[in-house]
């Protein structure tokens, strides 16, 4: 094949030493219905699940590799069974590529919208379903141009290890050396043992144990499959160092508290009761949630100084590449250098400043603060999806600092608002609308990335990809919006409590009833009241019921960032803590209202530096002080069963990486989490929930031994099935 410019395609192939497993003179099916149906389809069961992930510890695991996986068996089924030709690997890079979009966009999602509440904002559905879809398609449409810079001219400079490692998992599958068996396997393991622990309540799912002999500790353990698959992801040392954030948290900061405040005799800002009255958890979060978020936000910001070499020749390589990329496309036109066309960006871009301006329930609007809201989200947006970008070639999507850039978004949008003297409570909605679509862009420009990278190394279409990345990021967010009301809404409390005596003004306040399981406790009709940081006296930033009369009966206390874990009849509820859309929530009161307890988000600040200094990433270990310990233990459980298989079994860092620990961890997390997403949804409905729980069937349910023996055989499943002592006969045969 030789183009118009007279370039053959193998000279072009062999560019910078590259030539892709399928050549660009070969033209194959790729963008096929089937691969973009079930990338959707496999993209939106990994979004639910990576939502769920990110709401209970804050991180989410790349999904490339095992939706590849699943996509290769799949269409291998498919055709055994039909008759039908067998899937290319384009094809299978198409389903990947659709699916990862679910992954990133549940991250942003996750990380900034239960903000909303927390500031005293209804978390609808249009508001969540528009930032997630606008945010998720600008990061694909900005990472477009910059394609031929980080991806082809990069090549061999910059790994992207997670992108590689997949394209590796679709070249090995092509020959026939693959089976997603190991992945299904975890996936329904996962789903029993979620429905034998929280829907049959046959054990309990956070066993604790309070340290008499140590005032204010308890060791204790969620021990979900979810958690544990994370840790073996995340490999030993980042599964130590957040476990090591979690043992400061409970064993050294709560208990120091509760050791030199129970002689107070009055309340210790910000706290508005007295400490010997406090358990742990109201401990943890009147103090200890502070230092955690100053902590997690100078972890986040150092990270992005540590990387300031990159952004800076990422901004020059993306901006040099903008401006003459079109010119160097033009002289080879090659099939894998097709890239959609610059007027797409440009005008995409524009049309989605538009829209989320026009959008109501974002607080932007086209005056002046629409124009500079606007001007942030094209100057933040453009930033971080490069540094993203450029960092996930580096150091690849998990382990990509998207939390320090969405902090670093935010406290730069809080001072120029505070400078132009926009502190007024509409001004926090716009501040946390900015940053929420520059860190779904940031997110979804990384794996955009990475997804160019495998389609670059097997020989794929840039334009059918960019095409894919688009729909898998509309239909995801689609259901990531839903699936987040959902979970909040299942472990939504009515909690009652000794309000202060205030008088409420309920004129123009819309009605509402008590929804959910507490409804069978009050069926009465109350007015609905949102109120934010400092703005009724006595009453915290929140959602309030009131009577008729105006005075305050109820807390609605959300299932994200609550509490109250106990309903009106006592029966226990699941709380999410998303513990970086808590910070996210404080930074705009701190600076808006400027009523953030310095000092202790200091104390968080010192803590980073010191870790810094002594050579230990500050990031994990922040997250791990914010989250309690009981969500850092099984994920350390899971580093260490990583640690045990890769001694026993000798193998490389990279070989690890794409082991049957890896695969079967990530059915895990799959398994786990959309398992607990059908729970809550069960939770709706109070009497089938009934007609689940067998929690009465003897003792041994209500023991806590028998938590710890159900979780010490599903981690003994995964150091065996890591270790290729069991599930490894399908390799052998390959």
């Amino acid at each position: 094949m030789t183009t118009k410019s007279g370039h053959s395609a193998a000279t072009a192939e062999h560019e910078n030493g590259h030539k892709p497993y399928v050549p660009a003179s070969e033209v194959i099916p790729e963008f096929t219905w089937s691969g973009v149906i079930l990338g959707s389809i496999l993209g939106i069961i990994f979004g639910a699940s990576s939502l769920y992930l990110v709401l209970k510890v804050g991180m989410t695991v790349s999904a490339s590799i095992p939706i590849a996986v699943m996509s290769i068996t799949l269409f291998r089924i498919f055709s055994k069974y039909t008759g039908m030709r067998r899937a290319t690997i384009l094809e299978n890079n198409m389903v990947q590529t659709v699916g990862s979009a679910g992954e990133s966009i549940a991250f942003g999602v996750g990380v900034t919208m239960p903000a909303l509440m927390i500031l005293g904002y209804e978390m609808d559905m249009a508001r969540v379903i528009v930032v997630s879809s606008l945010g998720g398609l600008l990061g694909i449409l900005m990472m477009i141009p910059l394609r031929r810079a980080f991806i082809v001219q990069q090549h061999g400079k910059l790994p992207y290890p997670e992108g590689t490692a997949c394209a590796d998992v679709l070249i090995v599958g092509e020959k026939g050396g693959s089976s997603a068996t190991t992945v299904f396997t975890g996936f329904g393991v996962a789903v029993l043992y979620k429905i034998f622990m929280n829907g049959m309540k046959l054990w309990n799912d956070t066993p604790e144990r309070m340290l008499g002999f140590f005032k204010g500790a308890a060791v204790s353990a969620e021990v979900a499959p979810e958690l544990l698959g994370v840790g073996y992801i995340i490999g030993t040392q980042i599964s130590c160092v957040m476990v090591a954030g979690g043992i400061l948290s409970s064993w050294v900061l709560i208990p120091a508290i509760k050791l030199f405040g129970d002689g107070l005799t009055a309340p210790l800002y910000p706290a508005t009761q007295l400490i010997r009255d406090m358990d742990p958890m109201h401990v943890w979060k009147s103090y200890v949630l502070y230092i955690g978020a100053g902590a997690v936000a100078s972890g986040g910001i150092i990270s992005l100084f540590q990387a300031l070499p990159v952004i800076v020749s990422s901004l020059k390589a993306g901006v040099e590449d903008m401006l003459g990329g079109s010119k160097k496309v033009a002289k080879v036109k090659l099939r894998t250098e097709d890239d959609l066309p610059n007027s797409v960006v440009v005008f995409g871009s524009i049309g989605l400043i538009i829209a989320l301006a026009a959008a109501p329930m974002l607080g932007l609007g086209f005056g002046v603060k629409g124009f500079i809201g606007a001007a942030m989200i094209v100057l933040f947006g453009f930033l971080f999806v490069t540094v993203s970008s450029r960092l996930t070639g580096e150091i690849g999507s998990s382990s990509n600092p998207i939390s320090g850039m969405t902090v670093a978004t935010l406290l730069l949008t809080c001072l120029v608002f505070v400078l132009l003297g926009w502190v007024g409570k509409d001004y926090r909605l716009t501040a946390l609308s900015i940053a929420a679509v520059v860190c779904i862009a940031a997110s979804n420009g990384g794996t955009t990335s990475q997804d160019l990278k495998t389609g670059y190394l097997v020989g794929a279409t840039p334009r059918y990809q960019q095409l894919g990345l688009l729909v898998g990021a509309l239909s995801s967010a689609l259901v990531i919006g839903a699936t987040l009301l959902v979970l909040n809404n299942a472990s939504t409390v009515y909690a009652k409590r000794d309000f202060p005596a205030v008088s409420i003004k309920t004129e123009g306040l819309p009605k509402e009833k008590i929804k959910g399981v507490d409804a069978a406790m009050d069926a009465g009709e109350y007015y609905a009241l949102s109120v934010g940081e400092g703005e009724v006296q006595g009453l915290e930033a929140g959602k309030y019921l009131v009577d008729d009369a105006g005075k305050v009966r109820y807390l609605v206390d959300p299932g994200i960032n609550g509490t109250e874990t106990k309903r009106m009849d006592g029966t226990p509820v699941l709380k999410y803590n998303a513990p970086k859309a808590r910070l996210m929530s404080l930074i705009i009161d701190g600076i808006l209202t400027q009523k953030l307890p310095w000092g202790l988000v200091l104390l968080g600040v010192a803590i980073a530096l010191v870790l810094e200094l002594c050579g230990v990433p500050s990031l994990p270990f922040a997250v791990g002080v914010y989250l309690p310990l009981s969500s850092s233990t099984p994920i350390f459980v899971g580093g260490m069963a990583r640690w045990a298989v890769d001694k026993w079994t000798k193998k490389s860092a990279a070989e690890s990486d794409m082991s049957p620990g890896v695969l079967l961890s990530s059915g895990y997390i799959a398994g786990g989490a959309i398992a607990g997403i059908c729970i809550a949804l069960i939770s709706l409905w109070p009497k089938l929930g009934e007609a689940l729980d067998q929690s009465t069937l003897g003792l041994w349910t209500q023991n806590d031994l028998t938590s710890v023996i159900a979780f010490g055989a599903l981690s003994i499943f995964l150091l065996l099935v890591g270790a290729e002592k069991i599930l490894a006969e399908k390799k052998k045969r390959a």
